[in-house]
């Protein structure tokens, strides 16, 4: 069976239809939705394969616009907004059976250096990944053993997850946690060597866990859900070159959750603390 991670890269490599226009696999997933950091990650290669390859992103805005149909493909089309002397600007529209899914943001800069650096340490020390269980095994060890529809997934997943903090499984677990989360994370084999594709990795990783900010309070993070959960929009930064098979801290916290929206924020760090990665989105939570 070829591994997790490889289908990842597989599914980052997009068919290129037209000048600016690009397709991409959406595969066939027991989810009522395609899931929206694999819209991300796309899109953002979309429009990284429209540059000259020497200015890595470093940011990226988008919006999660109507859900996307899983087996369905994605048509992404890149709008060329500016080539400058240092920044590149790229828009990104994502549609699927003739409707716009998802849209995208995304500037690229010229390397080069700055007359000062600066960093805030992370918010606290954590045990070492190698310390804590893989997220199935915790939940295995809870449950005995995965359902059906779980146990596929986890031989699915292409990151190797491990939650800082042990998972709650009761409403007096929940009670008066504070409203944060943090995991470590690392592709479970190698990307390769092309930084883009560990760029679009890691935005796919991104919205994997960063809602749980926000429902920590409220409910055990697995389980019968009262509420269904939608990704609105998801904004990154990116600090410092990285590799998404190499382990990296996803620090995360909400700082307000109110109207049926919940903000979430996080810091992506390696493992020597230095801050890669910062991303804030914001989800819709209604009751089912």
């Amino acid at each position: 069976m070829t591994n997790p991670a490889e289908k990842l890269v597989d599914l980052l490599d997009l068919e290129q239809i037209e000048v600016n226009i690009f397709r991409g696999r959406s595969p066939h997933e027991s989810l009522q939705r395609v899931f929206g950091g694999q819209v991300a990650g796309q899109a953002l290669v979309a429009a990284a394969r429209t540059t000259e390859g020497d200015r890595p992103v470093h940011s990226l805005h988008a919006y999660f616009l109507r859900p996307g149909r899983p087996g369905v493909p994605i048509v992404y089309q890149v709008e060329r907004v500016r080539d400058g002397r240092s920044f590149t600007t790229r828009r990104v529209t994502a549609v699927q059976q003739g409707r716009t899914i998802f849209n995208l943001t995304a500037s690229f800069h010229k390397p080069e250096e700055g007359p000062f650096e600066h960093q805030l340490p992370p918010a606290r020390k954590v045990p070492a990944p190698e310390s804590l269980p893989r997220v199935g095994d915790e939940i295995r060890e809870h449950l005995g053993e995965l359902p059906e529809q779980l146990e596929r997934m986890a031989r699915r997943q292409p990151f190797d997850i491990r939650y800082v903090d042990r998972l709650r499984w009761s409403a007096e677990e929940v009670k008066d946690a504070e409203p944060r989360s943090a995991v470590w994370m690392r592709a479970v084999g190698p990307l390769g060597d092309d930084p883009v594709v560990h760029t679009c990795a890691l935005t796919y990783a991104s919205d994997m866990t960063l809602l749980d900010a926000v429902r920590i309070p409220v409910q055990p993070l697995w389980g019968p859900r009262s509420f269904d959960i939608a990704s609105l929009d998801h904004a990154m930064w990116f600090h410092r070159p990285f590799r998404a098979d190499e382990w990296f801290l996803y620090d995360q916290e909400s700082p307000i959750a109110t109207g049926g929206r919940g903000l979430a924020r996080g810091r992506i760090y390696d493992l020597e603390g230095r801050l890669l990665v910062s991303v804030v989105q914001e989800g819709l939570f209604r009751p089912l």
